[in-house]
C-alpha cells in the first residue's frame, strides 16, 4: 500500500475511533445520565448534577482554552479557539443554571465529592496542558462529542428551573472530523489523540458514577 494511502486510512480512523469510543465509553452510556435526561427526573439530582457541571467545567479558561496556552498543537489553535469560545458561552448558561438550581442538595459525604470533583478537574486541567502532542486535542474532541449527552441534562434541568436554553455554538461533527483527520498526522500523535480522549471520557464516567451514588446515599 503507497505511504499516502496509509496515512490517509489511519487519520480517517482516528475519527472513527473517536466516534465509537463516545458512543461505548461516553456518557450517554450511563446509565444516571439517562436518568437524569428523563422527563421525570427527580429535582435533586438534576441540582446535583448541575452544581457538579459547574465545578469540573465552569472554570476559565477550560480545556480547549488551556490547550491554546500550551500550544502543543500550533495547527488546532483555530478549531481550539472556536471550542474555547463556544464553551464561554456555555459556562454563563452553567452558572445560571447553578444560580436557579440553588444550594447543593444535603448529601452524605460532600467532603469527599468536594475532593473528587476538585481532581477530576485537575485531571482535565493535565490533559490540556499535556506536552505530549495530540493529547490536548484528543481530548477537546471528546469534549465536544461528548457534550451532546451532558447538555441533554443540561437542559432538561433548564426546563425544570426555568432558565432558557442558549444554541450551542460548538463546531459541528463533521469541522472536528476534519481537524481530527488533519491532526493526527502520525500514528504517534493518533494515539495520542486517542490517549486524551480515552481520559477525557473516563472521568465524565466518573463523575456520572460519583452522582449516582450520591444520589442513592440521599434516597437511602
Amino acid at each position: 500500500m503507497p505511504f499516502d494511502t496509509a496515512q490517509a486510512g489511519w487519520q480517517a480512523s482516528t475519527w472513527e475511533f473517536l466516534v465509537r469510543l463516545a458512543a461505548n465509553d461516553g456518557s450517554a452510556t450511563h446509565c444516571h445520565v439517562a436518568r437524569l435526561a428523563a422527563a421525570d427526573a427527580v429535582t435533586r439530582n438534576l441540582s446535583d448534577a448541575v452544581h457538579a457541571i459547574c465545578a469540573i467545567h465552569g472554570h476559565p479558561p477550560g480545556l480547549a482554552g488551556d490547550a491554546i496556552t500550551a500550544a502543543v498543537q500550533p495547527d488546532a489553535a483555530d478549531w481550539l479557539d472556536e471550542i474555547a469560545q463556544a464553551f464561554a458561552g456555555e459556562r454563563a448558561w452553567i452558572a445560571r443554571l447553578a444560580a436557579a438550581a440553588g444550594p447543593l442538595p444535603s448529601t452524605p459525604g460532600q467532603a469527599e465529592t468536594e475532593a473528587a470533583l476538585i481532581g477530576e478537574r485537575h485531571t482535565l486541567e493535565m490533559l490540556a496542558r499535556s506536552d505530549r502532542r495530540g493529547c490536548a486535542t484528543g481530548a477537546a474532541a471528546a469534549l465536544v462529542l461528548d457534550w451532546i449527552a451532558i447538555r441533554a441534562v443540561l437542559e432538561r434541568a433548564a426546563d425544570r428551573f426555568a432558565v432558557e436554553i442558549p444554541v450551542c455554538r460548538l463546531p459541528i461533527e463533521a469541522e472536528t472530523a476534519t481537524t481530527v483527520a488533519m491532526l493526527g498526522s502520525t500514528p504517534a500523535t493518533e494515539r495520542a489523540i486517542t490517549f486524551g480522549a480515552q481520559q477525557l471520557l473516563a472521568q465524565h464516567r466518573g463523575l456520572w458514577s460519583l452522582l449516582e451514588a450520591r444520589a442513592s446515599a440521599r434516597e437511602a
